[in-house]
């Protein structure tokens, strides 16, 4: 219990709801598009139980990911991925990746929608909340997981849209993001067992990789912006 006090767990978790609110930004609109047919008294048990899937899959799916993330070499495929992940957010994208979305008019064909579509969405999202899961350390992981994503479901399915505007607003928002996710690769990085007996395992050096992938999702971010011929 005196872990949960601690203020490195309340990190964890603020880093968790950010990525969470980051990364699943487009459940929200995945939602709305498999369920935009259902009858209107349908619509809210769509959006219900659409979600509620949504999150019992993807508990289980960080809870593998963080299992594995113990096996040699992982980890550091796990952090180039979070740094190709955190260089992709920083670059502006086409809109046409949710065309492909179909609705449906029956209740259980929208839900089966839904928590296909986050499953295939999710991936780096599972990546990135068990890499800072992971970094937290401790015993309490899976229930520190649990907690992130029962905060920040809600915002992104009832606040989306804010969300959304914010970060058009403040495009910090979405740097502090990547840079975030550089960190986390970072970090993780330091921890691979594969490496453990070549690295010393002190908070500086996990603070200095941190720091270099944090560095590197910027300006490699930067770069692929600067090239991008999307308009932000």
């Amino acid at each position: 219990m005196q872990e949960f006090l601690t203020a490195h767990f309340w990190i964890a978790v603020g880093q968790i709801i950010l990525i969470d609110i980051l990364l699943g930004g487009d459940n929200a609109v995945v939602i709305a598009l498999a369920c935009r047919q259902l009858p209107a008294n349908l619509r809210t048990k769509g959006i219900l139980w659409g979600t509620a899937g949504a999150i019992v899959l993807r508990v289980v799916l960080i809870a593998f990911a963080l299992t594995l993330l113990q096996v040699p070499y992982l980890k550091l495929v796990g952090a180039a991925l979070l740094l190709w992940i955190g260089v992709k957010l920083l670059v502006p994208q086409d809109d046409d990746e949710h065309s492909n979305i179909q609705s449906s008019d029956k209740l259980w064909a929208a839900v089966k929608t839904v928590i296909v579509a986050d499953l295939v969405m999710s991936i780096d999202n599972v990546i990135a909340v068990a890499g800072a899961a992971a970094g937290a350390g401790g015993e309490h992981q899976l229930p520190l997981v649990i907690f992130g994503l029962l905060v920040s479901i809600p915002i992104i399915i009832s606040g989306s849209q804010l969300v959304l505007k914010l970060m058009d607003r403040f495009p910090f928002i979405i740097t502090a993001g990547g840079m975030l996710l550089g960190w986390i690769a970072g970090t993780m990085a330091h921890s691979d067992p594969a490496v453990v007996g070549w690295l010393p395992q002190t908070r500086e050096w996990a603070y200095g990789l941190g720091v270099a992938g944090a560095l590197f999702v910027i300006a490699v971010g930067y770069l692929q912006k600067k090239r991008s011929p999307v308009k932000a």
